[in-house]
């Protein structure tokens, strides 16, 4: 049997170089994308090789060609494809939120993840698997926080219509919908005041750490959660 492969979108820092960590460590050579982090991650885990490649995903092209490099470089297309590159930007009531801020969250979040998406649809080997992240907050009216949400709700749309279409396929495609994780990009920003209201969302009263998502999303990307499609899976210690 051929090696499983798995092509991360994002997979340098937080949540996104956890889940390298985990689906190497449980038996997938791993691709992973970057855009300004340069990789600092080992090119092999346990008996794993790891390899990244520079991407922005809002250009289908520079998309397109990682699947093909992966191909090359790996020796087939992807067998679990995780969308997980996006941005996030300061919250803001909506009748002041800046335009410009709203229309790179919609290049990056959805521009960026229909680009991702679409290319895994057409490439990824059929029996294999297609994982989107999104964000609980879709389902958690906070203020400030439209925008942002708003692009995750639009990949949580695409990611259920894939599931139907891409059925036939036996490629299961699921979303992974934190709540507030403990990375670096949650936390730029924010003062104590602040990260004690995140920690407050869930009754565990703290914030998810990245390893705990990732093992969610090595759940779904294995043969153990074959039975689940078509789903958004939220670990969020109880916020919603």
């Amino acid at each position: 049997m051929s090696k499983k492969i798995a092509l991360v979108f994002g997979g340098t820092r937080g949540i996104g170089a956890a889940c390298v960590h985990k689906l190497a460590e449980d038996g997938f050579d791993v691709a992973y994308t970057y855009v300004s982090s340069a990789p600092h991650l080992p090119t092999t885990i346990g008996s794993s090789t790891t390899r990244g490649y520079p991407v922005d995903i809002r250009d289908a092209a520079q998309v397109a060609k990682v699947f093909a490099d992966v191909a090359k470089d790996f020796g087939s297309m992807p067998t679990c494809v995780l969308a997980n590159a996006g941005i996030n930007v300061p919250p803001g009531p909506l009748a002041q939120f800046d335009s410009e801020s709203f229309r790179k969250l919609v290049e990056i979040n959805i521009v960026g993840a229909f680009n991702v998406l679409s290319a895994a649809a057409k490439w990824v080997v059929d029996g294999g698997t297609i994982i989107g992240l999104t964000t609980s907050m879709v389902r958690v009216g906070v203020p400030g926080g439209g925008p942002y949400t708003a692009s995750k709700a639009a990949v949580e749309s695409l990611l259920r219509s894939m599931a139907k279409e891409l059925a036939a396929r036996r490629i299961r495609v699921n979303g992974v919908a934190p709540g507030p994780v403990d990375t670096d990009l949650f936390r730029a920003g924010k003062n104590e005041e602040a990260l004690a209201r995140s920690a407050a969302l869930s009754p565990f009263n703290r914030v998810g750490q990245p390893a705990e998502v990732a093992e969610v999303v090595a759940f779904l990307a294995s043969d153990k959660a074959s039975w689940v499609h078509g789903q958004i899976v939220q670990p969020n210690g109880g916020m919603v």
